[in-house]
């Protein structure tokens, strides 16, 4: 293991609202609890393979499991994800980091912005916040294009800390969530290494609820189709490599 080179693995926590981008309502019981089932089933593989990560969590999530927050606390940085998964204001950004500090005990000092939406920095500098990781500096259809902002963390407006995701140089290949799901790991392991070679780091994340079987909620098959066992082979596997590539580590120890 490289021990200069650092993993920095975030899990994005919020509730389970992706059916609603396609026109299915779930009722909010249910999309807590698909996260929570899928956050103890990150929390075992992270100690399977030894991992400190990022935990960006929306503070309503993080208020109807106030123990599991704690215990996430305990070992792995906690950040906001907003208040609110499906509805933001940017006076969301301090009442969400005061929330998650009351319930974790922990000093929040990051932010991602739920759909990685453009966040306003002055707002998120005057809300207390010391970095933010919100931005894939890639070209995702229907989403965001980002390829001509910095691959690496960088000094933005206002002097934040912005911390994006990875992508490969050159054509900026993302390794994420949606890649890692429906590429071969052969492909994810190479554009890992190319990322770690030139940067060294990388910075990768996903949702609680793709270790959760979501195929009953007729979701497009890119996101619905490895889930559950599925998915939890494959972040087994990418763990695993990762693990010989360098040192996890949460994104605050980067600064």
């Amino acid at each position: 293991m490289n021990q200069e080179k650092r993993i920095l693995i975030s899990v994005d926590v919020e509730e389970f609202d992706i059916p609603e981008e396609f026109g299915r309502q779930v009722p909010l019981q249910e999309k807590l609890e698909i996260s929570r089932k899928g956050l103890q089933t990150t929390l075992d593989l992270f100690d399977q393979y030894n991992v400190r990560a990022t935990f960006f969590i929306t503070a309503y999530w993080a208020q109807h499991y106030p123990e599991l927050i704690r215990q996430v606390a305990a070992k792995h940085e906690i950040a906001s994800h907003a208040y609110y998964h499906s509805s933001f204001s940017d006076a969301d950004l301090e009442g969400s980091r005061l929330a998650l500090q009351e319930i974790s005990g922990q000093q929040v000092r990051g932010f991602r912005m739920p759909r990685l939406r453009k966040v306003n920095m002055q707002a998120l500098k005057d809300a207390g916040y010391l970095y933010d990781a919100s931005l894939n500096p890639t070209w995702l259809p229907g989403r965001y294009n980002n390829r001509h902002l910095p691959r690496t963390m960088f000094r933005g407006e206002n002097n934040m800390w912005i911390i994006p995701s990875s992508v490969s140089p050159l054509i900026r290949y993302p390794v994420f969530w949606l890649s890692v799901k429906n590429a071969p790991l052969w492909v994810t392991r190479h554009f890992s290494k190319t990322i770690l070679r030139k940067d060294n780091y990388l910075s990768f994340y996903f949702h609680p609820w793709e270790l959760v079987d979501i195929r009953g909620y007729a979701l497009p098959s890119y996101i619905s189709r490895v889930s559950g066992s599925r998915m939890e082979q494959k972040m087994a596997g990418f763990l695993r490599f990762l693990q010989q590539q360098g040192r996890f580590c949460a994104h605050i120890d980067m600064l």
